[in-house]
């Protein structure tokens, strides 16, 4: 069985503050995983300022509950902010993005993401005026 690579970087709409379902986007920019009976997904995002993560692809009030609670334990303002010049919202967001990740990994199999059935692919946007988002899509496999 020959084994397959591809890799596609993608530019993401400037979302608002907050937790958004992306799978859709992810899978559409890359069909070719329906040739992959058995592999890997990788979805990389190429920001500081924003993060990756798996969870509730149903509920919306899971996304918003994400975003109260990290605001919780990481608030802006914090007094011991150095890095402050970029707005009072960019510090926690680069701490948000490091708690959270910039990567996600999905088993491929027969040709679809391993995903649960609740589960999806959020982008974390951690700033309140964000621009696009760039994103490196790579699957591989046999």
């Amino acid at each position: 069985m020959a084994s397959i690579m591809v890799q596609k970087e993608i530019r993401l709409k400037a979302y608002s503050r907050g937790f958004h379902l992306i799978t859709s986007e992810v899978l559409n920019a890359i069909p070719e995983i329906s040739k992959i009976n058995t592999g890997m997904l990788q979805v990389f995002i190429k920001h500081t300022s924003a993060s990756l993560t798996i969870n509730e692809n149903a509920d919306p009030s899971v996304r918003i509950d994400f975003e109260s609670h990290m605001n919780v334990i990481v608030p802006e303002n914090a007094p011991y902010y150095v890095h402050t010049y970029e707005g009072s919202d960019d510090m926690p967001a680069h701490i948000k993005a490091s708690l959270l990740g910039t990567s996600v990994q999905i088993p491929i199999s027969n040709g679809k993401p391993n995903l649960g059935i609740w589960q999806g692919i959020y982008l974390c946007e951690h700033r309140n005026n964000a621009s696009e988002r760039s994103l490196v899509i790579t699957a591989f496999g046999a």
